[in-house]
């Protein structure tokens, strides 16, 4: 017969094979069942369980580790592949040695806070020590919203300082001398559009001939190229809209292009066309202006590699791809075009309407790219 469950035990009770049991409410019709050898033992477990009951606790033995396995898993199908692989990377070198043994609902910011103070100490730049931030802030941001954690203890726990970065633009005549060095370049035309719209590497690899004007010399930013990590691992052009609501509009928007610019791109479709032609049933359609031999979408790194590689050999000081944008800022700035006309190009101004940008160019930004013509390639120019 059962003995006599004492005042708070709960439900407690002892079956013919000896052992004892019990049964804890969790709430929402939940209940958690327990066993144990004896009836001291079996109440320490509930009185545990209940105690993290209701401190609103989820208990669960999984690691920090397991959980990041699993994280990585929805992530990789989620998330951009290069958003992905950088998870990844943090998870291996630095979140699952030195958090991986805790159990996640153990995690506490001390935990966190220790991490990155380890991360500066051991000499990761500010930057990267905050990336590794983000990526344990967004993964616990997951496990918050599957229910097994109640809070994001990353949240409470302050990255190191980021130093501002000063920008490194390319001088006009540095800027000149890269144009030089890729004269006979396949991607020539490439290297031109980054220097003189200042376009970001996602919305120059993501150009389409249907947004090139060549007649108008009008150009319209509608795409960037971002890659997802798809079962066929496919390369996607993503709208704009599809990015964080602030930037939308932003980015979204018509350019002028100076006329060594649209020249060019005229030549640059020709070699496209032979490219085509020589590739035969090989060649993959995709509409994009700047592709590889075989018509397939340019590769981001690899494309900044290259990038390095023309700089070391031209004797010019490395640059990141960013950093021609910078350029073309920097270019325009220096040369008198208003502040509010190098916004609108750079997509860094508020536009009124999407459609002012879509279908009209002002004035004042036709005489910006007269102006990146005649300084960038002179006022002769053919190239």
């Amino acid at each position: 017969m059962a003995k006599r469950r004492a005042h708070g035990e709960g439900s407690i009770y002892q079956i013919q094979d000896g052992t004892w049991r019990a049964v804890v409410p969790l709430g929402n019709g939940k209940r958690r069942y327990l066993r144990a050898q004896t009836r001291s033992e079996l109440v320490r477990k509930t009185t545990a369980a209940k105690a993290a009951r209701d401190a609103g606790r989820p208990e669960s033995r999984e690691t920090v580790g397991a959980f990041l396995d699993r994280w990585l898993d929805y992530a990789r199908a989620t998330a951009r592949r290069r958003t992905a692989d950088s998870y990844a990377s943090h998870v291996e070198h630095h979140l699952r040695p030195a958090l991986g043994d805790i159990r996640l609902v153990d995690l506490k910011p001390e935990h966190v806070q220790r991490l990155l103070a380890d991360l500066s100490l051991a000499g990761l730049a500010p930057s990267s020590v905050a990336r590794v931030h983000a990526a344990l802030r967004s993964a616990l941001s997951q496990a918050e919203r599957w229910g097994l954690v109640n809070g994001n203890v990353a949240r409470l726990a302050k990255p190191p300082r980021n130093e501002h970065r000063e920008l490194a633009p390319l001088s006009l005549d540095e800027a000149r001398a890269l144009l030089h060095a890729v004269k006979d370049h396949r991607l020539r035309a490439l290297y031109a559009v980054a220097l003189a719209l200042g376009l970001r590497q996602g919305e120059a690899l993501g150009m389409r001939w249907m947004d090139v004007d060549l007649a108008s010399g009008q150009l319209t930013v509608r795409h960037q190229l971002q890659r997802r990590s798809l079962p066929d691992d496919a390369i996607l052009l993503t709208p704009r809209a599809g990015l964080i609501a602030t930037k939308t509009h932003r980015g979204r928007r018509a350019i002028a292009m100076p006329p060594a610019i649209v020249e060019a791109l005229a030549a640059h479709r020709l070699r496209q066309d032979a490219e085509r032609e020589l590739a035969g049933t090989k060649w993959v359609e995709t509409g994009l202006v700047f592709t590889t031999a075989h018509g397939t979408p340019l590769d981001g790194p690899r494309l900044t590699r290259q990038l390095h590689r023309i700089l070391a050999d031209a004797g010019l000081p490395d640059r990141r791809w960013h950093d021609l944008r910078h350029s073309c800022g920097s270019i325009l700035a220096a040369h008198g075009v208003p502040l509010p006309e190098i916004q609108a190009i750079l997509g860094h101004a508020n536009l009124a309407t999407t459609s002012i940008y879509l279908h009209s160019l002002s004035d004042s930004q036709k005489a910006a790219a007269q102006r990146m013509q005649d300084v960038l390639f002179g006022p002769d120019s053919s190239e």
